[in-house]
C-alpha cells in the first residue's frame, strides 16, 4: 500500500504514535534487539522506511550504523528524509518495495506497521526478498497488526480515539480495519516467518492487536 493522499502523509507520525501503543518504546526494543548482534557499523534495510521514525531513532541509538530505506510511496519517502536529516550521511532512501532494495548483505532489518497492508503472498514474497539480503544469523524484526481471537482490533481502535472512547465507533472502526486489512493470525505470522527461510522466531512485542517478532 503507498500512502498517497497529502493529509495522511502530513499526520502520519502524529496518527502512528496516537494509534500504536508505545510506539517510541517499541523503536526502543528495536534498537536495542538489534544491537545485540548487528556489528558497530552495520548495514541496516529497512523495509516502509516512509516516515523515517524507526530510522531517526535506530539512528541516534547506534551512530556507526548506516541505512538503506525503501517505501512505495514519494510523499512518504519525502517525510522521512526530513525526519532524518540529522543523520542524512548514514541514511539512504529509495523508491520501491523489498524487492528493489539494495542486494546488501544487510547485518540487521526492520519491516514495521507495513505486513499487515500486504495479502499472504505479497507478505511471504516481501519476507523473503528481505531474508535473502541477509547475512547468515541476521535479525529482521517485524511488527504490525495481527490479533488474535476476541475484541482486540477494538480496542485498538478505542485506544487511538482517547479517553472516553464511544464504544460503537470503536466497534466500527474495528469493522473497517478487518474489512480492509488482510489480518493474519499470530500465529499464522509465526508460520509464515518460517516458510520464508528464518529458522529462528520470536515474539517480544504484544500490544492490543499488534504483535512484534524477531526473525533470524
Amino acid at each position: 500500500m503507498a500512502f498517497t493522499d497529502p493529509a495522511s502523509v502530513a499526520a502520519y507520525a502524529d496518527d502512528a504514535a496516537r494509534k500504536v501503543p508505545g510506539l517510541a518504546d517499541l523503536h526502543r526494543m528495536v534498537a536495542l534487539i538489534l544491537g545485540e548482534t548487528a556489528p558497530p557499523a552495520a548495514r541496516v534495510l529497512v523495509v516502509g522506511a516512509g516516515g523515517g521514525m524507526e530510522i531517526a531513532a535506530l539512528a541516534a541509538a547506534h551512530p556507526g550504523w548506516h541505512f538503506d530505506g525503501v517505501d512505495p510511496s514519494p510523499a512518504m519517502l519525502a517525510q522521512a528524509r526530513a525526519a532524518t536529516a540529522g543523520h542524512a550521511g548514514r541514511v539512504t532512501l529509495a523508491e520501491g518495495t523489498a524487492d528493489d532494495a539494495p542486494d546488501g548483505p544487510f547485518d540487521a532489518a526492520t519491516c514495521l506497521l507495513v505486513l499487515h497492508f500486504l495479502d499472504r503472498d505479497a507478505r511471504l514474497a516481501t519476507l523473503r526478498a528481505i531474508r535473502r539480503r541477509l547475512r547468515p544469523g541476521a535479525a529482521l524484526v517485524t511488527a504490525h497488526h495481527a490479533p488474535p481471537a476476541g475484541p482486540w482490533l477494538a480496542r485498538t481502535a478505542a485506544f487511538a480515539l482517547g479517553p472516553g472512547a464511544d464504544p460503537a465507533q470503536a466497534a466500527a472502526s474495528a469493522r473497517t480495519m478487518a474489512e480492509r486489512l488482510p489480518l493474519l493470525t499470530p500465529d499464522a505470522e509465526e508460520a509464515l516467518l518460517h516458510e520464508a527461510g528464518f529458522a529462528q522466531v520470536d515474539l517480544f512485542w504484544a500490544a492490543l492487536s499488534f504483535r512484534g517478532w524477531i526473525a533470524r
